[in-house]
């Protein structure tokens, strides 16, 4: 599925994926964080064969225009894992709004581990 908006300037249409790299680059670069897990057997087969996962560990849904999602982490050992939680959500959701200037109604972040 993919959000779609109307202005001044025509019709403008985003697809999950590309919010999905955007959403999974913001997360990847928040303090604290090592790495992001993907949760769905595909992405793992993909990855035995080198396929390109720019969206790793984050899944998309759009209902309404308005955008939910989940992220799926691994954390540096000795963080506070709340403030790491709050800062990543914020970021994401931060990151999601201003490339695609529509509403996101929810950022849920999931740790998966933790790791040196």
């Amino acid at each position: 599925m993919s959000l779609t908006t109307s202005n001044k300037f025509g019709k403008i249409s985003i697809s999950d994926e590309a919010v999905q790299v955007v959403a999974s680059h913001a997360a990847s670069e928040c303090y604290g964080v090592v790495d992001l897990v993907s949760r769905r057997f595909s992405d793992n087969i993909g990855r035995l064969f080198n396929k390109n996962s720019n969206g790793k560990g984050v899944t998309v849904q759009t209902v309404d225009n308005l955008i939910y999602v989940e992220v799926f982490v691994i954390l540096k050992v000795g963080v506070n894992i709340e403030a790491v939680k709050k800062s990543l959500a914020d970021a994401v959701k931060f990151s999601v709004e201003t490339f695609t200037g529509m509403r996101v109604r929810r950022v849920h972040v999931n740790v998966v581990g933790i790791r040196l």
